[in-house]
């Protein structure tokens, strides 16, 4: 391992800087492994005084290592559990680890196929080649993966697609285990999924005890039927999920791979999560003639243009029918003898809906291109003519729909402009073959009468923005956004049956009876792309199978109570979910392949991966009373002893006695004692305190989360908090193997230690936005920590030169009161979960205010040694949670206290005194400011040409003038602007300028002033304070600063001169006449303010 490329010294001093890191870490890792210091179970008596913490994260999938990603979103529950243990909590932090679904089988298959394709060790063909072979297998795995019979879930025959011959370097399997770090001879044995299952979840586990994290690994465990406890757990909760009647079979759409064979979870997605399904109206437009290349189709059944639509109740205004001239289509057995013309994409999409002859199969009769269909007369439903024409459209898009379009000019505005076009221009007409007859006898029919738009919003609105033809798209979209919408919400029918009603009322009712009367069908395909995670495009397909029934109306008012009370800790987290609570609706949970549980009532489908963890927590409090502390659960299951408990005999009435507080199964196996301490693990440790997740959880786990603790349990037992965090960016951009901006968790801990790397994760953010791990913050962690450390043993060392005694001098009181705020603000940031501001607090504001004291002390009095003692115990334990090894070394070897620094308890302090530092601030900040005037007084004139340079000149004394308050126009401007401020949000009301000139126009100064000079004169003042409100809060608009300024300088003057290297100053109030008049040169009055004074410096020449 490379050291860290870090600051200007010698790689081989960073990298012993760095090792020095690695090696208190193993000895503080060490330590408490033999304390068992992370290992708890509930109390038997009393509960304890300071309360517990049960906190977790969602298991990792065991596909590979874990990086810095997981390790950023896990190190928020991570330093919330050090906090809570810090400060005297029983805590439980346990993790697991993800092996259900499709991912690992697809991997596991995928590497065989390759293996026993291009021999072991495989030769890969070059790029082109493999991509051509691809595309010749293309057809034959295409009509393999339909219509498979499933005989066993474990057994699954993938096959190859286009996504995976379109994919570079690194596509294999092979060639991905390689970038994962696995020797090539082990490679081999990742053929079978069991591998897989043993080889990275102990990985895992050490890279997470390499962190520092702690875990309760005695608790830890694998899912899917590998571990026989944990699957009689899930089957216990799908029964009782069916019993309680959250668990349905039905036929309903579900995003699904044809490859696979089965629906595609979330979980299952290489790109496309939370994608859905979108249901259109598939519009059966009649072909009334088949002229040119669609004469083939003649005696073979009825021909349909299928044109899909969101908007069936426009299709009374249809002028014609679009289609892309240059687009690929194709003519499609349909059923009862029709025929469908639609892309190839869609027809898919329909033939696993049960609207083909064979599923997913379509039959292609004819290929075509849109030109092939110009010209084509159709009779389409509910339309005005009897025939209306196939005309060319070039903004189709093929990938959305099936490239048929309806189109209705009254109501739309891409339709209405792109007629116009053909109307207008002749040779538009000519290059596509366009007769007139098929165009100009066809106007404008009003259908929909919109409030602000009338009965034809189309025109109007491309009028009113002065669209002039198809190709102004962006126009197009603005004029899509004002009439779609309000055509929905506020348009009244005026033509048809409904006429008179509004279009929400109408549109169901006339996309039913389309439907009924045979001319429309249902068709659905998803939102967007998904690709599966074996590499192909899923289409949407009517699936028969268990769903469970989010979304139903009782439950989900019960989940929402749920959330209402759910800490979230931003609103924008709560956005969310009650956004997705609002369209989450009945969600497949059941697969026909890959890992996991079977269905216990129908065992030829397992149970997908997003519905077997949504309340395994509870589960982690009895995990090590069944498992023995093996994450697998086989040393118990596979054990003769009698004392040992047999996962068969762990029944559901096991699981209702523990979970549900059912009464005693009787005639059970598992011992009285084991059950017992079973309920009681379950009914202290629940309900979690505390779940930490990625943002992008909130649509799918975390809220089925919500939804089956609802299910399961009464109130009680809801969930208290979620906390959601954004993505991890690695030196501001996306981490990703392919272009090498990633980091394995095991390669950051190596490379920075656990520390530094837990330093910069803590550093990275907080919110919900893109948080940003920095390679040089975790440099410059190893350099900060690795330098405290060395100051730490030198001033705990003989001749340190500390002060002796209580601290007195007015430099030991501020800093003892800054000690004193960060005690409170780093719990404040720590109860809050605001990690970053907790660094800053601890790490950074405190260790600056230890640097000012050093400073302000040397050369005189001199750093007390009980204050510095103070500081450095008190960091340590501020720092505890986020730096644990370090503060373990200097708690226990640099301080010499017994125990360890995890549980040492919370620092006690004094109350704050935020006068005194606002006052400590204002000394810091009058330095560098007086510096700046004492560099310019000395700064002789530029002499002019011809004459001699200047003799140098040197300040021998300055003289300091305060003002006590703000007087006359500018106090009423601080008046009026502390009525518009908002403190909590730092806001100024609108009217904020209007209360400032209206106060102002009081002051007899304004007296004679007309609005503009009364502007000029008030209005610069009230910016600059606004913006010092803005940034500082309410304090900065006060009339009189909260300390006395005149005495607070006079206190410091000898920090001041030893500061500036001035040998004089004196300070007195701007209103003290004598000490104006004797200043060595004059001031202006008017130019002082508080926390603002003006100088008088004496200058002579420099000797």
């Amino acid at each position: 391992m490379a050291p860290p490329a870090e600051a200007k010294e010698g790689a081989a001093q960073n990298f012993a800087r760095r090792d020095q890191l690695l090696q208190i870490q193993a000895e503080a890792q060490k330590k408490w492994d033999s304390m068992k210091i992370f290992e708890v179970d509930a109390p038997e008596g009393p509960a304890d005084p300071n309360g517990k913490f049960f906190g977790n994260f969602p298991y990792p999938y065991m596909n590979g290592l874990l990086h810095l990603g997981h390790a950023f979103s896990l190190s928020k529950l991570e330093f919330a559990s050090a906090y809570n243990r810090l400060i005297g909590k029983r805590v439980l932090f346990p993790q697991g680890f993800h092996c259900t679904g499709m991912p690992i089988k697809a991997c596991a298959d995928k590497l065989d196929r390759e293996l026993t394709k291009f021999g072991n060790p495989p030769q890969f063909p070059k790029k082109e080649e493999a991509a051509a072979a691809a595309a010749a297998e293309e057809a034959a795995s295409a009509a393999a993966a339909a219509n498979t019979e499933v005989k066993d879930p474990t057994k699954f025959a993938g096959k190859k697609s286009k996504a995976a011959a379109k994919k570079g370097p690194g596509a294999y399997q092979y060639e991905i285990l390689q970038l994962n770090g696995i020797p090539d001879d082990e490679i081999p044995r990742f053929r079978t999924t069991d591998h897989w299952l043993e080889y990275f979840p102990p990985l895992a586990m050490r890279d997470l005890h390499a962190m520092g994290c702690g875990i309760d690994w005695r608790r830890a465990f694998i899912t899917t039927d590998m571990n026989p406890y944990y699957d009689s757990f899930v089957r216990w909760q799908f029964n009782t999920l069916r019993k309680l009647g959250k668990v349905i079979k039905d036929k309903r759409f579900a995003v699904f791979s044809p490859l696979d064979g089965q629906p595609c979870a979330d979980h299952d997605r290489a790109s496309g999560e939370g994608v859905g399904p979108q249901e259109y109206t598939l519009i059966k437009m009649e072909a009334l003639e088949l002229n040119g290349k669609l004469d083939a189709l003649k005696g073979q059944g009825r021909v349909f243009l299928m044109a899909a639509t969101l908007r069936p109740e426009t299709m009374y205004g249809q002028t014609n029918c679009w289609v892309l001239p240059e687009g690929q289509y194709g003519a499609y057995k349909g059923l009862n003898d029709e025929i469908y013309i639609m892309t190839e994409r869609s027809a898919l999409n329909l033939s696993y809906q049960e609207k083909t002859p064979v599923r997913g199969q379509p039959e292609c009769l004819l290929e075509l291109t849109g030109q092939d269909l110009i010209g084509t007369p159709v009779k389409s439903p509910h339309a005005v003519h009897e025939r209306v024409y196939v005309l060319p459209l070039l903004t189709i898009l093929t990938n959305k729909g099936t490239g048929v379009v309806t189109s209705v000019p009254s109501d739309s505005p891409d339709d209405y402009a792109a007629l116009l076009d053909l109307k207008k221009k002749p040779k538009l007409r000519e290059k596509y073959g366009v007769l007139d007859e098929w165009v100009m006898p066809f106007e404008v029919i009003p259908i929909i009468d919109i409030p602000g738009f009338g009965n034809m919003s189309a025109q109007k609105v491309c009028e009113d923005l002065k669209i002039q033809s198809q190709n102004d798209t962006v126009k197009l979209a603005e004029a899509k956004q004002l009439v779609y919408l309000k055509g929905f919400t506020d348009g009244v029918m005026v033509v048809g049956k409904y006429s008179g009603r509004k279009v929400s009322e109408a549109k169901p009712l006339i996309k039913t009876e389309m439907i009924d009367a045979g001319m429309a069908m249902i068709y659905s395909e998803p939102e967007k792309q998904v690709i599966s995670r074996s590499g192909d495009e899923c289409v949407v397909a009517l699936t028969d199978q268990w769903y469970m029934t989010y979304g139903e109306e009782e439950w989900r008012a019960l989940t929402q109570r749920c959330l209402d009370q759910l800490e979230t800790f931003s609103d924008e987290a709560r956005n969310s979910f009650n956004g997705c609570l609002g369209w989450l609706q009945q969600w497949a949970c059941s697969r026909s392949f890959g890992l996991g549980t079977r269905l216990p009532w129908d065992p030829q489908y397992l149970i997908e991966s997003l519905s077997d963890s949504t309340i395994y927590m509870a589960y982690y409090t009895v995990a090590h009373l069944l498992q023995g502390g093996d994450m697998y659960g086989r040393s118990q299951a596979a054990s003769t002893s009698a004392s040992v408990i047999k996962a068969e005999d762990v029944t559901d009435a096991v699981w209702d006695y523990v979970f549900l507080g059912a009464a005693a199964p009787a005639d059970c196996k598992v011992p009285e004692s084991v059950l017992v301490a079973m309920r009681r693990e379950f009914e202290y440790w629940y309900p979690f305190d505390l779940r930490v997740s990625g943002k992008d959880l909130i649509q799918n786990h975390l809220s089925f989360t919500l939804y089956n603790h609802t299910a399961v349990w009464g109130q009680e037992k809801w969930p208290k908090a979620f906390r959601c965090n954004g993505h991890l960016l690695l030196n501001s951009e996306k981490m990703a193997k392919s272009n090498g901006n990633f980091k394995t968790l095991t390669e950051a801990i190596h490379e920075y230690s656990a520390d530094a790397m837990r330093w910069a994760l803590a550093d990275a953010g907080d919110g919900m936005d893109d948080a940003n791990f920095e390679t040089s913050t975790a440099n410059a962690a190893i350099l900060r920590l690795t330098k405290e450390l060395a100051w730490v043993e030198e001033m705990l060392a003989e001749g340190a030169g500390l002060r002796e005694g209580e601290p007195s001098t007015i430099q030991d009181k501020v800093f003892a009161n800054e000690i004193n705020i960060a005690i409170v603000r780093t719990r404040e940031a720590y109860d809050r979960m605001l990690f970053r501001e907790a660094l800053k607090t601890a790490g950074y504001d405190l260790s600056n205010a230890r640097d000012v004291y050093r400073f302000a002390t040397a050369g005189a009095e001199g750093m007390n040694r009980s204050l510095i003692l103070r500081y450095i115990e008190v960091t340590t334990q501020l720092l505890a949670p986020i730096t644990p090894h370090t503060s373990e070394h200097v708690w226990a070897n640099l301080l010499g206290k017994q125990g360890t620094v995890l549980n040492a308890g919370w620092p006690v302090g004094e109350a704050p005194d935020f006068v005194m530092q606002r006052a400590a601030r204002y000394i810091e900040d009058m330095i560098p400011n007086l510096r700046k005037l004492i560099q310019k007084a000395e700064t002789p004139a530029k002499p002019r040409k011809g004459e001699p340079a200047p003799a140098a000149l040197k300040v021998t004394h300055g003289d300091i003038f305060v003002a006590e308050r703000f007087i006359g126009w500018q106090e009423k401007t601080l008046l009026a602007l502390q009525t518009a401020f908002d403190p909590k949000t730092k806001t100024f009301s609108p009217d904020a300028n209007a209360k400032v000139l209206e106060a102002v126009k009081e002051d007899p100064a304004a007296a004679s002033m007309n609005e503009k000079q009364l502007k000029q004169m008030a209005m610069p003042f009230a910016k600059f304070k606004m913006e010092e409100a803005v940034a500082g809060g309410a304090q900065v608009l006060d009339v009189k600063l909260p300390f006395d300024e005149r005495q607070l300088l006079i206190d410091n003057l000898p920090y001041l001169k030893r500061a500036l290297k001035i040998d004089s100053l004196s300070v007195a109030l701007i209103t003290d006449e004598a000490a104006v008049k004797a200043a060595a040169r004059p001031v202006d009055a008017s130019q002082a303010y508080p926390g603002a004074p003006i100088t008088s410096f004496t200058v002579v020449p420099a000797s």
